[in-house]
């Protein structure tokens, strides 16, 4: 029986783990979008005054 709640305990912390990384990856993952559009952005307002 204690074998099995330390087995369950560990599952446990793992999957709460994973649920954390998880939410920072999509936390970055929006980071990396808006960052992406930025850079879309400042390259578009460059290639613009270039041509006038």
């Amino acid at each position: 029986m204690t074998a099995l709640a330390v087995i369950l305990l560990v599952v446990g912390i793992v999957l709460l783990l994973l649920g954390v990384f998880v939410e920072a990856a999509k936390f970055l993952l929006w980071i990396g979008l808006v960052i992406i559009v930025i850079a879309i952005i400042a390259w578009l307002m460059r290639f613009i005054r270039r041509q006038t």
